[in-house]
């Protein structure tokens, strides 16, 4: 006899269980990059292990066979609300007018303001427009004539994990770099530089999100109003 499940199982499911702690580790990096900023390696620890554990979440979904409509809400709204989160933490400390390159205080204001919308926009429309025909936002059919881009980034795994994770060091490795540059001692040289040579290498990537991103937000654009055409010419 197949089992019953309450809303209780399915709230408490190994990969929505991690899901929480990685909420929990996320809000818990805000705090102390606001409010304990000598905190910042602890911060950024809390913040890597958030995004990390991303990884695990589904690994634990696919082999207790306890993947959920839930746990993908959880899923795809942690990871936005964290990286929104880190953005308008990086607005702050790049955006201030006291920051180490005061001057260009305006530019990062609105790069990372950009970013912000930019990742929102894209990703909700996204969601929107596979959501109203009932298809995962990831599927080859939910991407059915999407940019080549689109279609490339969801399809080729190794892809998008270069992407989403170039992404994430880059801002987390700004974040780390501005609180290094403070540092003094042999320790923190090196571990400077080798933060440095991080964020470099993940910067590629980084933009080429921000590419998929707009030609992401375009095609779900004209898919909701392609879809919209073909229900007005049924009903025409």
């Amino acid at each position: 006899m197949p089992k019953t499940y309450s809303s209780n199982d399915v709230l408490l499911f190994i990969p929505n269980l991690i899901g929480y702690t990685r909420v929990v580790a996320s809000l818990f990096s805000f705090f102390l990059m606001i409010f304990a900023p000598n905190q910042w390696f602890m911060a950024t620890m809390s913040y890597i292990y958030s995004f990390a554990a991303d990884l695990f979440d589904g690994m634990a979904a696919r082999r207790f066979n306890q993947c959920s409509a839930f746990g993908g809400l959880l899923d795809m709204v942690t990871d936005r609300c964290s990286t929104l989160g880190l953005l308008f933490i990086l607005y702050g400390e790049y955006g201030s007018p006291s920051a180490p390159d005061n001057k260009y205080f305006g530019l990062y204001r609105m790069l990372f303001l950009l970013l912000a919308v930019l990742d929102i926009s894209s990703h909700w429309c996204q969601m929107y427009s596979t959501a109203s025909l009932q298809i995962h936002h990831k599927s080859d059919e939910g991407n059915v004539g999407r940019f080549f881009l689109v279609r490339w980034y969801y399809q080729c795994y190794p892809f998008f994990g270069y992407c989403c994770v170039s992404a994430e060091v880059t801002y987390i490795t700004m974040y780390a770099l501005l609180h290094l540059a403070n540092g003094n001692g042999g320790s923190m040289a090196m571990l400077k530089v080798a933060v440095e040579i991080l964020w470099k290498i993940c910067i590629p990537g980084c933009a080429t999100k921000q590419i998929v991103n707009v030609f992401q937000l375009c095609s779900a654009c004209r898919a909701v109003a392609d879809h919209d055409a073909q229900l007005k010419s049924k009903s025409d």
